[in-house]
């Protein structure tokens, strides 16, 4: 098979079950608690580059279904792009779900702060920061990390 065919099915393979998993799961993928199981594929970066467009444009086609419109679509997208760049660089595999855990709690934190800002809880910044890292720290090294472990077996076959 073509080597530039073969990047772009596993990119298209990854979107799609990146979105496929983030809207199966819907009512634990958004909003401030959350857990999106579909975050335990961020660690495949640290085996394909292909990774990289495959988890930005599922992240942006489970955004753009999702209830937090044109902001989530753009910041869960950068987010998420940058933390596939610094994973992919990752030479420790213990590390490569930490980027991801860092990029979302961050980034995704102050987009939620942004949105909910002016409610009448005024949510604290640093619980929002807590819950998106717990969540983050969930997905990534709770299901992400043997999932990492697991593809390691076979990663010839499948890469």
């Amino acid at each position: 098979m073509n080597k530039q065919l073969k990047y772009w099915l596993h990119a298209a393979m990854i979107a799609a079950i990146y979105a496929v998993l983030t809207l199966a799961f819907r009512p634990i993928s958004y909003g401030m608690i959350q857990v999106r199981i579909s975050e335990a594929l961020t660690v495949l970066p640290f085996f394909t580059t292909a990774a990289i467009p495959g988890l930005a444009a599922g992240v942006f086609i489970a955004n753009l279904m999702g209830p937090y419109g044109l902001t989530d679509m753009v910041v869960g997208t950068l987010a998420t792009t940058l933390a596939a760049l610094f994973t992919s660089r990752v030479k420790y595999k213990k590390l490569a779900p930490l980027p991801p855990v860092v990029f979302n709690a961050i980034m995704i934190e102050l987009m939620l702060y942004y949105l909910f800002l002016g409610t009448p809880d005024q949510i604290s910044l640093w619980l929002i920061i807590f819950w998106v890292g717990v969540g983050q720290v969930i997905a990534c090294y709770g299901l992400g990390y043997p999932l990492l472990l697991l593809l390691e077996k076979y990663k010839q076959r499948i890469f």
